[in-house]
């Protein structure tokens, strides 16, 4: 009987707790069996107490493999203590399967975590060391949701080492320069596009018979905002297909209703074809920054962000120079050929010579190529969120809306540059009425009067690229975080500048003092404008590093809404206010920035550590 029962298969579930008590008890294994022996004869109690007593040593062992399996796996370490574990056949099948689940689910989870937990691995990589709050959920391990397995790391496709060429980081300085000087350029020619033609606005309305001075202004306006509209979709699409096949689509679509324009049989389908040329041209508005901080590292970031704010501010100062010469020897719409040929040359040269630079892109790409060498197809990329392009373009979508309502940071920044580009552009509708009604300018001559702005607007590009960079160097030899709030240093500066600039251009131009006095009013304002707008795009480049584009295309819809609207009221204000009132409300309106600024630097950091905004 004996014999018999020790020939059948036994299963043995073996309880923590029964194995500390289990020198108490005469017969070993399982309660069952100690309650079966405990009615047997003192010799059948010997054989089973020896039998248990052997096979407690594998037991034990066979248990300790699998908790530290467990753990390895990405477990909780503190199993329960009336876990056990099945050791027949079929019992260590299901442990096998149960464990094969485990990973495939450990698998869904790392898929389904947000790119962003990530992003600082990028500039990590290239030594970076990004400090700035990205917006993403990250748990207190710093890796997301769930554990990483051996196998999970072992099918992450990442660069290959910190010097990898085919890190944006790393790539040859002539190339990271070609790059920037392409969305420089790019960044300058479509913000050229919103006034270069202002000059000409007299030309126009005569050639199509209109006295309408709002609908005057809309013509110019209009294209503004396009810019409001294009960054929704663009910016998405840039961080699912990558940077540079969204320019090359969107600079043929600017090409093409630039043509339009040129071409434009009525007024109305001039405004049409204004607006879809801004939507095209808004693309490098929102992508060059993510392009820059896809490249450059945070502490060299300064110069290349001057580079590329230069467009978005002196590219409409400078047209009215260029556009009232050219609409006087040529006619208004050689405006629009100008400007066609400009972005076709450059499109050129962006097929033949740019690269793209987005991680997540780049990374993809080499994970499909790896899987079609390897068979592999488990690989997939460190920077996946495991989306599909439906889901991850309505998120797109979503996004710069999420950051323009939730974040406390996105939404001052809003206010801030919105009151400036409003400005901007209510200028632009109105010096030309100014100085040709109070100073008797002509069309040619009063592009000229632009200079001031440009002038300001120039020496505020190079006084923050060069202070900037020395700050965010200094902070680094010292040891401390590079914050996205040390971009932000000489905002108060600016803030007192814009209201004190337009005190002075309204009382001189009012009482017709020399015109070179309220030209020279205008370069406080340039000022402030250019440095407001790059401490604001670099501030937000620096937090939301990897959506960089979605920040700034945030920042974009608003200050273009508001560049599109104030024109519209701007001369109906000067003729109910007088330019010295009028100009001082607008002075007025400004004042509060300046408190703002030293309240933002301030609490900044705390508003954006405190309000981050989790699953981007």
């Amino acid at each position: 009987m004996l014999q018999a029962e020790e020939t059948k298969p036994r299963s043995w579930f073996v309880d923590p707790r029964s194995m500390a008590d289990a020198s108490q008890h005469s017969a070993g294994g399982t309660a069952a069996d100690a309650a079966t022996t405990s009615q047997s004869n003192n010799q059948h109690t010997h054989h089973e107490t020896s039998s248990a007593s052997a096979r407690r040593p594998d037991l034990e062992l066979q248990r300790q493999k699998s908790i530290e399996q467990a753990i390895a796996e990405g477990h909780d370490a503190d199993i329960p203590s009336d876990i056990g574990y099945v050791l027949d056949e079929a019992g260590e099948e299901k442990r096998r399967k149960s464990i094969a689940d485990q990973r495939r689910r450990s698998l869904t989870r790392k898929r389904s975590l947000s790119r962003a937990s990530r992003s600082r691995d990028v500039e990590k990589e290239a030594g970076a060391g990004v400090g700035a709050d990205t917006g993403s959920e990250v748990n207190g391990k710093g890796e997301g949701e769930g554990g990483t397995t051996s196998d999970d790391e072992a099918n992450l496709v990442w660069w290959d080492g910190p010097d990898d060429p085919a890190n944006p980081y790393n790539w040859p300085t002539w190339m990271k320069v070609l790059n920037c000087v392409f969305v420089s350029l790019l960044t300058l020619i479509t913000p050229l596009g919103s006034s270069i033609f202002a000059p000409g606005v007299a030309q126009l309305m005569a050639e199509f018979k209109s006295d309408n001075l709002e609908l005057a202004a809309f013509v110019v306006s209009v294209y503004v905002l396009g810019f409001a509209f294009g960054p929704l979709l663009f910016a998405p699409l840039s961080e699912i297909y990558g940077r540079l096949i969204v320019y090359h689509v969107c600079n043929i679509g600017f090409i093409a209703f630039l043509i339009g324009c040129a071409l434009a049989p009525s007024l109305e389908a001039l405004i049409v074809f204004r607006f879809f040329s801004g939507a095209f041209g808004a693309c490098p508005l929102t992508n060059g920054g993510g392009t820059i901080a896809d490249m450059i590292t945070q502490e060299k970031r300064a110069g290349a962000m001057a580079a590329f704010s230069i467009g978005p501010l002196l590219g409409p100062i400078i047209g009215p120079v260029a556009g009232g010469f050219l609409a006087e020897a040529k006619g208004w719409r050689w405006v629009f050929w100008l400007l066609a040929i400009l972005a076709g040359t450059l499109s050129i040269c962006m097929l033949v010579f740019a690269r793209e630079s987005y991680a997540p892109v780049l990374l993809q790409r080499k994970t499909e190529r790896l899987r079609k060498e390897t068979g592999n197809d488990l690989l997939r990329s460190k920077l996946d969120a495991g989306l599909s392009a439906q889901d991850y373009f309505k998120r797109g979508i979503i996004r710069p809306l999420k950051l323009l309502t939730k974040s406390p940071m996105c939404i001052i920044f809003a206010i801030y540059i919105s009151i400036m580009y409003g400005y901007l552009y209510l200028m632009f509708t109105s010096i030309s009425y100014v100085f040709t009604g109070n100073y008797g300018f002509s069309t040619s001559i009063v592009g000229l009067v632009f200079l001031g702005l440009g002038i300001g607007s120039l020496t505020g590009l190079f006084f923050f690229g060069a202070v900037s960079d020395r700050t965010m160097k200094r902070l680094k030899a010292e040891g401390k975080d590079l914050k996205p709030e040390a971009r932000l240093t000489m905002m108060p500066l600016a803030a007192f500048l814009l209201p004190a600039g337009f005190f002075i251009y309204g009382w001189t131009a009012e009482k017709h003092v020399h015109w070179i006095v309220p030209i020279l009013s205008h370069i406080p304002i340039g000022f402030a404008m250019v440095v407001s707008f790059m401490a604001i795009s670099m501030a937000l480049v620096d937090t939301f590093t990897l959506y960089a584009a979605s920040a700034l295309a945030a920042n974009t819809v608003a200050r273009s809404v508001f560049g599109a609207v104030l024109p519209l009221c701007g001369l109906q204000m000067y003729k109910t206010l007088g330019l010295g009132w009028g100009n001082s409300l607008l002075a007025f309106i400004s004042l509060p920035l300046i408190p703002g600024s030293f309240l933002i630097l301030k609490y900044g950091e705390t508003l954006r550590i405190k309000y981050a905004i989790k699953n981007l």
